[in-house]
């Protein structure tokens, strides 16, 4: 796994006119070669990947003291000429070797999360998302100690619930009972956490995600996908009859949840964070369509997804009334400022 910072750095400046932030909130720094050791030392630091959106990596200084980089497959992106040093979190004995970092809290996004990917090869979602972050835990053990107050957020999905009916949510309580490969490897990189809250005494939680929105998320997913698709007439492929479910959370309310349990989380807790905006798939794309200004006739049925669940949906009850924490962005305002980012971001797409 190489090391970066996501595809897209915006400016202090940038962030600020684009999202209205207070000079207080935009933390973010200019990134050189010889400036890492700075960024990472006596810093909290958060483990991403590209598969979640980067504005979690570009904006989550706004809402924390946290210094952000990437953790991904690839190679490092060739728009950005960084001679970082490469950061392996599936190798134990490199973890080690950086012990030097006066690191004292990490918020652990980085998995493979795509689930089509997860049926076509599930072995990598082994290896990255429970080796993975077995290794993270482990060397934060032994820079740490036993029983160390510093945080260690696990971020994980509501996926590892398994799949729900008509009615009902999910709550921390919810058996868990994974479909895919995907979401087999989240619970048990879940259940790793949690070992080492209970074995070490480690300062960790986990939280449960509905699916994200928003700006600079990976192509490969719902929304940005059917966009791309969409602006260049292509088809857009609905499993089945796209009657499928998914709880939508806007990526600002996401980052403001894990802020909370980054800074206020009771050790070894569980908390789901849902958005509260439940549509089907086939409305997803009817109005990416409608929006664009193009045809329903793009939309292409195609062949169920195997093990395909069918609804999600959260209870954000516990993270409510134990952080003061609810989702503030409503699905019809979300959608349309998402499709107007990438509609304004066009490269994003490509």
């Amino acid at each position: 796994m190489s090391m970066h910072y996501s595809k897209r750095i915006m400016s202090p400046e940038e962030l600020k006119s684009e999202y209205a932030l207070t000079p207080e909130q935009v933390k973010l720094k200019s990134i050189r070669d010889n400036e890492i050791k700075d960024i990472i030392t006596g810093k909290h630091f958060m483990v991403s990947d590209e598969n979640l959106d980067d504005y979690i990596c570009n904006n989550i200084s706004s809402f924390a003291d946290i210094d952000c980089f990437t953790l991904l497959d690839n190679s490092l992106n060739e728009e950005i000429d960084l001679n970082l040093d490469e950061i392996k979190i599936l190798d134990d004995n490199y973890m080690k070797s950086n012990y030097e970092y006066d690191i004292n809290g990490v918020i652990h996004f980085a998995a493979e999360s795509h689930v089509d990917n997860s049926i076509k090869n599930p072995f990598v979602f082994t290896q990255t998302n429970v080796i993975g972050t077995h290794t993270l835990l482990e060397a934060a053990k032994q820079v740490w100690g036993e029983g160390s107050p510093n945080k260690f957020v696990h971020i994980s999905t509501d996926e590892v619930y398994g799949s729900l009916k008509e009615d009902g949510y999910f709550t921390e309580k919810s058996p868990i009972k994974p479909s895919s490969p995907y979401s087999a490897s989240k619970a048990s990189s879940d259940l790793i956490a949690f070992a080492y809250h209970e074995t070490f005494k480690m300062n960790v939680n986990v939280t449960n995600c509905s699916n994200n929105y928003g700006p600079y998320q990976h192509n490969e997913k719902l929304i940005p996908h059917m966009i791309k698709l969409a602006l260049n007439d292509e088809k857009l492929p609905v499993y089945g009859e796209g009657l499928n479910i998914r709880d939508w959370l806007y990526v600002e309310d996401h980052c403001e949840a894990i802020d909370l349990v980054f800074h206020n989380g009771v050790a070894g807790e569980r908390y789901n964070i849902g958005g509260h905006n439940e549509r089907r798939n086939i409305e997803i794309v009817k109005l990416i369509l409608q929006r664009l200004g193009k045809s329903e006739d793009l939309i292409e049925h195609v062949a169920d997804r195997k093990g395909h669940d069918y609804r999600y949906a959260i209870d954000p009850t516990k993270i409510k009334n134990e952080l003061g924490w609810y989702p503030k962005t409503k699905f019809e305002d979300g959608i349309i400022k998402t499709i107007d980012w990438y509609l304004a971001n066009p490269d994003w797409l490509k």
